[in-house]
């Protein structure tokens, strides 16, 4: 009997995860040819603001949270592709202080050649996020593709409108946070490339599928309005963004932000997606780098999918310890600071041990 090669999903990839979303800068161009959207009554979150999900005031004055996320694969196990997919489209709820309610499934499927258990797989994964969640998956949309699968989530959920995280809340004077540390794009991109360990994919996998939900909680429960979740444009892309949208600037300690082991190598010998390098690209007109080097920068720029929560908050200490208490990691990165809207500066240099 012919033995049957375990089928590489990420060789059927053309970028890993949220590094095969559109760079910054070409969204950008493509909102602008575009233009605004018409202003719609109940609407409260639009694209306008960049913010990670559409909100809407229902009748009863609560909040209506939607938004959409799906991608190629950026690991080889369905169910784990599944599992990433789901978490990080849930994430967008929680990156508004929301609860998600229920989720819809999201297909491209190359039905001639990949199976469909394959397929049952990923759903299986995603599902299985979903009930950690406890957000029922209600149905979905599939479509045949030619070579290339993708996966991902409708996400509805609910929010108090008085307790909106948004990224336009940020002031000076706040301290930043940070809830998962970077550098799973590296890792997922080393493994496409056949060159990650299963220690750090294994990590990289934990850090994906653990759920911004005891995060989302804790910052709300603290009074936090100003957040986002760190995802395709990587951390300072995010960053730049929810400063943009709140008219300040910001400062970054890159010895304070924590990366995954292995990663700054990895940025030094080049094993970099395309998504982060565009990040850098567009990041380098607004960002004061010190004395970081290029795989540095890389590192600050890396795309990630389903990251941890940046938050923006007058009393740092405070939320860093009961995010603690909540069981989650979290680290003081930086500070909101006066000066022109996006710009980030950083200090020192990524700590390497």
């Amino acid at each position: 009997m012919a033995v049957t090669e375990p089928i590489r999903l990420t060789s059927l990839s053309h970028g890993a995860g949220c590094a095969c979303k559109l760079g910054p800068s070409q969204l950008a161009v493509v909102m602008d040819l575009l233009g605004p959207s018409l202003p719609a009554e109940g609407v409260v979150v639009s694209e306008a603001s960049g913010d990670d999900a559409a909100v809407y005031r229902m009748p009863d004055g609560s909040g209506l949270v939607v938004t959409i996320d799906f991608f190629t694969p950026l690991v080889d196990d369905a169910a784990d592709w599944g599992r990433i997919a789901a978490a990080n489209a849930l994430s967008d709820v929680y990156a508004m202080g929301g609860t998600p309610t229920l989720a819809l499934n999201v297909v491209g499927w190359p039905v001639d050649t990949l199976p469909l258990e394959l397929l049952a797989e990923v759903l299986r994964g995603g599902r299985a996020i979903a009930d950690v969640a406890g957000v029922p998956v209600i149905g979905g949309h599939t479509i045949t593709t030619e070579k290339e699968p993708l996966y991902g989530m409708v996400a509805v959920g609910t929010v108090d409108l008085d307790r909106l995280l948004r990224n336009t809340e940020a002031r000076p004077g706040m301290g930043l946070v940070l809830t998962k540390p970077i550098g799973v794009g590296m890792i997922t991109t080393a493994a496409k490339r056949g060159v990650a360990t299963q220690e750090q994919l294994d990590v990289a996998v934990a850090t994906m599928t653990t759920l911004n939900a005891a995060a989302s909680r804790t910052a709300v429960a603290a009074g936090v309005s100003a957040g986002t979740d760190v995802t395709g444009f990587g951390l300072l892309g995010h960053l730049r963004k929810m400063l943009e949208a709140s008219g300040c600037a910001g400062t970054i300690d890159a010895a304070a932000v924590p990366v995954l082991s292995g990663v700054l190598e990895l940025a030094q010998h080049d094993v970099v997606a395309g998504g982060t390098k565009r990040n850098h690209a567009w990041l380098g007109p607004t960002s004061d780098w010190g004395a970081t080097t290029l795989p540095e920068q890389l590192v600050l720029a890396d795309a990630q999918t389903s990251g941890g929560l940046l938050l923006a908050t007058d009393d740092p200490t405070g939320l860093v310890d009961a995010l603690g208490v909540a069981g989650v990691d979290a680290w003081r990165i930086g500070e909101v600071v006066e000066g022109s809207p996006g710009h980030v500066e950083v200090s020192r240099r990524l700590a390497t041990g």
